[in-house]
């Protein structure tokens, strides 16, 4: 065994893969230890927040020391924050059309003639060309954002005087005053933004590939046991036993399983659909191939000496399947389980963007997260956040456990040895 165990992580391709797969396992055992949010709790009253640290307001100016900071580069950061490059052009091509302005007074680069430009000529009701409702909303939104950018005096905080309910200032804060974000008592990272409800993507994330990978090894498991089972028994009995396991898998691999996996999701109802249940499902679509390769292994072994030997000592068929042929096909057996259990993350991710993955209340999984994306048109807003990582943690887990499987093959199978 040890020599064996050190055949298999000398294989580049397997210890590479292995790597990978073993740091997705240990960031989803070690994440909610340090952080204990609920994956599906609502942080935001707003949608789609983009990745940042998000500062409370009211605590970083009533909770925390301030402090003054001459920083030269500040107001550039602060326009350039408000006002990009796109920002920019998109007003001088309003100013040019909208207005009627000549494109050559319209300077991009002079921030306050190009804002003095923009306040004195920008009408919301004018329509231009080609305008859509989108587009008028992004004028509009802009145009609130200029509000005060180029202000040189700091923002008064004022508050209701209890006797007449009139406003009274309470302080000032300058355009210099700053506050450690480290003394602001409610500060939180949030690495992956907020997705459509509101909720912490890395969270979610987190939460989602543990059952996703739970899903998957359920369903492999169940689909390597099943075809083993058969495998074995139609290999080595033969007869009619062979053409009747191999005439249902013959219907199985007729009718593609994605199919029967959407025709028996879609019978079992919404409020039925766990997690634990679609792993199920998908295990009992899966078995064919596994089957049909056990079946050939087992017809190549079952003649073998030793295999006679057992029969003449009077070996039940279980102890023969068990003791004599088994070992020979473990490897294979567990190369299948890896493929099987990728298979299954993928089937799972399939039948969720689908919408007949799992219920959606009680945990999230990576094609419900995809799912969620897709029906809140992240991509279409330009919400990467929402959904690219999801696609790569399923490709890296896809990536890497054909990466085992490959390492896995190339030390079992000589042929494949360089």
């Amino acid at each position: 065994m040890k020599h064996l165990l050190g055949q298999i992580f000398r294989s580049g391709k397997f210890l590479f893969g292995f790597v990978i797969f073993m740091i997705i396992m240990l960031t989803v055992l070690i994440y909610p230890l340090l952080v204990e949010y609920p994956p599906l709790k609502t942080i935001s009253r707003g949608t789609f927040l983009p990745p940042g640290i998000y500062v409370n307001v009211y605590d970083s100016m009533t909770f925390s020391e301030s402090y003054t900071l001459i920083l030269d580069n500040a107001a550039t950061k602060r326009i350039a924050s408000k006002l990009n490059a796109e920002d920019r052009q998109a007003m001088k091509e309003w100013l040019v059309i909208g207005a009627e302005l000549p494109e050559d007074e319209i300077d991009v680069d002079d921030t306050a003639k190009l804002i003095d430009l923009w306040t004195t000529n920008f009408d919301p009701t004018v329509r231009l060309p080609g305008m859509t409702n989108a587009d008028r909303n992004y004028y509009i939104r802009l145009t609130a954002s200029l509000d005060g950018l180029l202000a040189t005096e700091g923002a008064t905080v004022a508050v209701a005087n209890e006797d007449t309910g009139v406003l009274e200032e309470k302080y000032v804060i300058d355009q210099t005053t700053y506050v450690n974000v480290g003394e602001v008592p409610n500060v939180r990272v949030l690495p992956l933004g907020t997705d459509n409800f509101g909720r912490d993507v890395l969270t979610e994330l987190i939460k989602a590939i543990s059952v996703s990978l739970t899903i998957g090894f359920v369903a492999g498991t169940v689909a390597t046991t099943i075809g083993l089972i058969l495998g074995l028994v139609s290999g080595y009995i033969g007869g009619i036993v062979d053409d009747l396991i191999m005439f249902i898998t013959n219907l199985f691999t007729v009718i593609p399983s994605i199919i029967l996996l959407i025709l028996i999701s879609f019978s079992i109802g919404q409020e039925k659909r766990g997690a634990f249940t679609i792993a199920v499902v998908i295990g009992f679509t899966s078995w064919v191939w596994t089957a049909r390769a056990v079946r050939a292994q087992v017809i190549s072994l079952r003649n073998r000496d030793h295999v006679n030997l057992s029969k003449l000592s009077g070996h039940s068929i279980i102890h023969i399947l068990a003791m004599d042929i088994l070992p020979y096909i473990a490897s294979y057996v567990v190369m299948a389980l890896i493929l099987q259990i990728s298979s299954g993350i993928l089937a799972e991710a399939g039948l969720s963007i689908l919408g007949l993955g799992p219920r959606t209340t009680e945990v999230p999984t990576l094609g419900l997260m995809l799912n969620w994306a897709l029906i809140y048109q992240a991509p279409l807003l330009g919400k990467w956040w929402a959904y690219f990582p999801v696609i790569l943690i399923i490709a890296l887990i896809a990536f890497s456990m054909n990466l085992m499987n490959t390492g896995l093959d190339q030390v079992f199978n000589p042929a494949l040895r360089d």
